[in-house]
């Protein structure tokens, strides 16, 4: 049987021996201390890609392209000069196919690495395609999936991904989609596209984005649509990332987790209270985001205070090949009797609370001007940029309010809405339901590489677009994960010696150490 794909080539250089254990952080906070009656708790959790994206998990991406009749003039354009941007981003360790659909799916090539020789291969594919035809946009996505998910064999360490780019609408289920853990990024072009469906596309797979794209006559438009996820897809430091969230039974139980959109599993074990976030990939310097709302139970009985060990936390994830699982680490607070008002979370808390309140305020408002009731959505926007101005400004907080600015042109008229306004909410919710992405107005949730990607993005077409490996290069260099260790020995070495060379001047100078004559000899009397 034929395989349907190639395999990468070696390595150009030996990977450094990783240590991926150090590729995430996890930061806790929440209130010191609490008061022995019951009372509610939120816990904001974070995990962070701290490893340099120069130790990244090499890509499969298969981008599915829309060549239906609506496609005809720039849209179509537009789509070859994104994908022409994908092609030299990706490195000879990165794989690609390219699949398109009309009223039908056509794979055009197997999925192979995408070298310098092959990059003339991919660009003819990108500068042939033509439309014709409808739109079938499950026909496309099953065909696109059937290389990552069906027929790829070599998968060891590979992050799976798929692109799927269209105009147009379709009328079928994305609940009978099986992605697996295949993260499917869509991108919904102009008017007709239909965002709800998009949304749900990608929403069906573990990590995958929504993204809408407004029809534009800057031909860069989609290409900077692009780069951000692109440059993301190719700093992957974690997958398979799960963190793991135990109330200690007798002292809390979880009344509710708030993780966006990522899929949470509950523990069914009665002895405990435990709930599983599992977010797929993380990209290097990239945020996730958990409020956990823990129940106190009642402690008034107690004669004093004493610090509670309310819940643990874990995380665990793979990283080419390798399973990587964190030591429990315990939220603890002190409950007492005199305590802070359990109401008043502390600011980085609030602040994150704050952004989901404003995610909830966008999608009251779109289901308001669904119903046709426009005023009553800008209503629900002007109270949710007001809430905003009692909040400690900040980078972030600054993007929400332009971002509920943005909205609020948007939502003036029913044609603006339905034109534009409601994808572009609808993209806001994906963005931050999955903590990924933003428009160049806000890019909330951007990761340096990325923004890197859109600078890069908005470039003439004569200036050339470095790689993924190029960028990394320029960056801050990674340094070799067992250099540390040498160091630190290296150092006790040099202290050592510098301790026994004052001892051995003491004792042929006659100096007289007075009160620190004990420890001369590394003993106290």
């Amino acid at each position: 049987m034929q395989s349907d794909e190639e395999p990468p080539p070696p390595p150009s250089r030996p990977a450094v021996p990783a240590r991926p254990k150090r590729h995430v952080q996890l930061t806790k906070y929440h209130s010191p201390d609490a008061p022995l009656v019951p009372n509610d708790q939120k816990v904001l959790l974070e995990l962070t890609g701290i490893s340099s994206a120069a130790s990244r998990a090499p890509l499969d991406l298969v981008a599915v392209i829309d060549v239906s009749g609506s496609m005809e003039g720039d849209k179509l354009e537009n789509v070859k000069n994104a994908l022409r941007f994908v092609i030299h981003k990706l490195t000879d360790q990165d794989r690609l196919c390219i699949v398109i659909f009309d009223d039908v799916a056509e794979r055009l090539c197997l999925l192979r690495p995408v070298s310098e020789a092959s990059r003339a291969y991919f660009e003819g594919l990108v500068g042939d395609l033509k439309t014709r035809g409808g739109t079938n946009i499950r026909a496309g996505l099953e065909a696109g999936l059937d290389v990552v998910v069906a027929n790829r064999k070599i998968t060891t360490g590979r992050a799976a991904n798929v692109m799927l780019m269209s105009d147009g609408q379709d009328n079928f289920d994305p609940t009978q989609l099986e992605p697996g853990n295949v993260a499917v990024h869509t991108y919904g072009f102009g008017a007709d596209h239909d965002p709800v469906l998009m949304r749900a596309i990608a929403e069906r797979s573990l990590d995958g984005l929504y993204s809408s794209v407004p029809d534009s006559v800057d031909p860069k438009e989609l290409t900077e649509a692009f780069a951000p996820i692109l440059g993301g897809l190719t700093t992957i430091i974690a997958q398979d990332l799960e963190l793991i969230i135990t109330a200690t039974q007798g002292e809390a139980t979880i009344k509710k987790v708030d993780a966006g959109t990522y899929r949470l599993r509950t523990s069914s074990d009665v002895s405990s209270s435990s709930v599983t976030v599992s977010f797929g990939t993380l990209y290097s310097a990239e945020v996730r985001s958990v409020i956990v709302q823990l129940a106190l139970n009642d402690r008034t009985a107690s004669p004093h205070s004493y610090r509670a060990n309310v819940a643990e936390v874990q995380y665990r994830f793979s990283f080419q090949g390798q399973q990587v699982n964190s030591s429990p680490e315990r939220i603890t607070i002190h409950r007492k009797r005199r305590a802070s008002d359990p109401a008043i979370a502390p600011p980085r808390v609030q602040k994150e609370v704050a952004r989901l309140q404003h995610v909830a305020s966008i999608e009251e408002a779109i289901k308001k001007a669904d119903g046709g009731e426009l005023d009553d959505a800008r209503n629900i926007l002007g109270k949710a940029l007001e809430a905003l101005e009692r909040v400690v400004v900040d980078p972030i907080v600054d993007m929400l309010r332009r971002e509920l600015r943005k909205l609020l042109d948007l939502f003036k008229t029913e044609e603006t809405y339905r034109k534009q306004g409601r994808a572009t909410a609808i993209s806001s919710l994906a963005c931050h339901g999955r903590q990924r992405g933003g428009s160049k107005d806000t890019p909330i949730f951007d990761t340096p590489r990325m923004h890197t990607n859109r600078e890069q993005a908005k470039q003439p077409d004569d200036m050339p677009v470095p790689s993924a490996d190029q960028d990394a290069q320029q960056e801050e260099p990674e340094v070799p994960q067992d250099v540390l260790p040498m160091v630190l020995r290296l150092l006790a070495a040099v202290l050592s010696l510098l301790a026994f060379s004052i001892i051995a001047s003491a004792r042929t100078s006659g100096w007289d150490g007075g009160y620190y004559e004990p420890y001369r000899y590394g003993y106290k009397l």
